[in-house]
């Protein structure tokens, strides 16, 4: 079952075409008022029926409640009230033809047993429902008043014709003989089939009253359910887009940072060498021993601009990610930290491998933050997978001075790009004074 509240509406998706008025059936059509009083004579006896069965189910149902026994019994109530509001919002639009969708039963968004209860409120507390119910009640009245009624009329009837068999007429206690009798039997008569036809006639302007709006009502929410439909198909083109925009700038990011760490690390590195050998070069005939020491020297910073190539190598991509995981990979990230890393990481399942990228870099790139400005002496970082939730969780915290805010085309900028792009989140708190901390959440699949 399904978060969120079930709409109002019951409208069935095939069923969004409903009649125009020129198709309703009028409530004064004598057809219609034969078949309403016929609807309404056999609602005397399945009315009563159904309203004392449902009170058995309350009463019996609340009595026993504290002990469970009831529970059944008072969710049999509420599907049982369902089951009566749906025959009678069907019985008044075979009457009528207003163009009434299906009263379809109520559904929770929420899953597991906690939705089961949630549907199960919904069901009991729906409108639509309830104003069949109380449809149905009046609609039992009026059952007994046609009774009391077609009941009068055939005792009239008998009457107007007892002459014929020699009998006087009795009216309302009084006897009365030929021709006033029979005149006062048939008057009666006259007067007990227009009260019917005024009976059938209040059934319908009742129904138009009490029925007839459920159809506007669920109209509107099918409306507000469209809108709401519309909204979030736009939040998700917007969150699409935003993403897209992220991954581009992520990407312009990365392109700057391994641009100006060419340019201010390996490339004035490799000019020195170049610049060191053209020297030791010119020196090689008259000074071997000085040219043999710029020639060290050379290969000295040699080593060196190959260091920087790695690690600038490593942070476009770390390979042990591929090999050894992401627990290995932060392993050989810690242990090559300016300042001590506490590390603890518990993953489950696998996840994918450019979550688990993001994930990385995010805390390489807070590692070197801390060691570069925060002046901390100890880092802490805790990586857990959530497979319920579907996100690789990363928290890093320093105890440094604090005071780090996002500068855009900065490293954090970069790290919450990156995330973001993934369709992730970073938060970062960090108060002045510190701690530091910064919690990242990627969403992958295990």
């Amino acid at each position: 079952m399904t978060s969120t509240t079930a709409p109002s509406a019951h409208l069935h998706p095939t069923e969004t075409a409903p009649p125009t008025a020129a198709r309703a059936r009028s409530i004064a059509g004598p057809l219609t008022a034969l078949q309403v009083i016929c609807h309404l004579a056999l609602l005397a006896g399945y009315g009563l029926a159904v309203f004392i069965t449902l009170g058995t189910l309350l009463g019996t149902g609340l009595g026993l409640a504290l002990i469970a026994v009831g529970l059944p019994l008072l969710l049999g109530f509420v599907y049982l009230l369902y089951g009566a509001a749906f025959l009678e919002t069907a019985r008044v639009e075979g009457l009528y033809r207003f163009g009434l969708p299906t009263l379809l039963p109520r559904r929770s968004q929420k899953p597991g047993f906690k939705g089961f209860l949630h549907t199960v409120w919904l069901q009991f507390i729906d409108g639509g429902t309830w104003r069949a119910i109380a449809h149905l009640a009046i609609a039992t009245v009026l059952g007994y008043v046609v009774w009391t009624f077609f009941t009068l009329f055939v005792w009239a009837v008998t009457a107007a014709f007892a002459p014929l068999w020699g009998g006087a007429v009795r009216v309302f206690g009084y006897t009365f003989e030929a021709p006033a009798g029979p005149l006062a039997a048939a008057i009666i008569a006259v007067i007990a089939l227009a009260a019917l036809y005024g009976v059938a006639m209040l059934h319908g302007a009742m129904s138009r009253v009490i029925v007839a709006p459920m159809r506007e009502a669920q109209l509107a929410a099918q409306a507000r359910e469209a809108a709401q439909r519309a909204e979030q198909a736009t939040a998700q083109a917007y969150s699409a887009a935003s993403q897209r925009a992220d991954a581009i700038r992520a990407g312009d990011l990365e392109r700057t940072r391994i641009e100006r760490d060419l340019h201010d690390g390996v490339q004035p590195r490799l000019v020195s060498v170049g610049m060191t050998l053209g020297l030791a070069q010119t020196k090689i005939d008259s000074d071997p021993d000085q040219a043999k020491d710029l020639v060290a020297e050379a290969h000295t910073s040699t080593k060196a601009a190959i260091t920087e190539l790695r690690q600038l190598a490593r942070g476009i991509h770390a390979s042990v990610l591929d090999d050894r995981g992401l627990d290995a990979a932060l392993s050989a990230l810690a242990g090559r930290s300016h300042i001590p890393v506490s590390l603890d990481v518990r993953i489950e399942g696998n996840p994918g491998r450019d979550e688990q990228a993001a994930a990385y870099f995010a805390i390489a790139e807070s590692l070197t933050n801390a060691a570069k400005h925060s002046r901390a002496t100890e880092c802490r970082v805790t990586v857990r997978s959530r497979p319920d939730a579907g996100v690789l969780w990363a928290r890093i915290e320093d105890n440094g001075m604090g005071g780090a805010r996002i500068v855009p085309g900065g490293g954090l900028d970069g790290i919450r790009t990156r995330i973001t792009a993934l369709g992730g989140d970073a938060r970062l708190d960090s108060p002045h004074g510190g701690p530091t901390s910064l919690e990242v959440s990627v969403p992958c699949a295990f």
